[in-house]
């Protein structure tokens, strides 16, 4: 098989498997009643300081309107909570409930072991070729 057709079985396939693999170690009983997308929602808000709703969603590159069902959802599910400014009572500000927070440690769980399988094979020169490969992948992507 030729570069093009080695890179694009690969990267197809390493696409698709990411988000099977990762839908089935973070979508446990514990967080049964959240979706894949809900879990990288949960991701952007963190456990630091509260953000409002602008901040989440450029982090995930959606729009306010696309955060504002995923976020009602998950308030309804226990898994996040708003508040609003003190200063501007306009402004929505979100933060992770207890049971966010074990869901965020959670996922981190998981992009942990993952990282950690990824480089343990790897010496210093090849991990740093990984690096600037996906880099480059992720800007290109970023582009579009």
């Amino acid at each position: 098989m030729d570069t093009y057709g080695t890179l694009n079985e690969v990267l197809v396939r390493l696409f698709r498997d990411i988000m099977d693999i990762e839908q089935q170690a973070i979508i446990t009983q514990e967080f049964k009643n959240i979706t894949n997308n809900d879990m990288h929602v949960i991701e952007a808000i963190g456990i630091g300081e509260p953000k409002n709703m602008s901040t989440i969603a450029r982090e995930l590159s959606v729009t306010v309107g696309t955060l504002t069902i995923a976020m009602n959802s998950l308030v309804k599910k226990g898994y996040v909570i708003r508040e609003r400014g003190k200063e501007d009572r306009r402004v929505v500000y979100i933060s992770l409930s207890e049971r966010g927070k074990q869901a965020y440690e959670h996922h981190a769980k998981f992009h942990q072991e993952m990282i950690e399988g990824i480089i343990k094979s790897l010496g210093k020169d090849e991990i740093e070729v990984l690096i600037k490969a996906l880099t480059n992948l992720n800007q290109w992507f970023r582009s579009l």
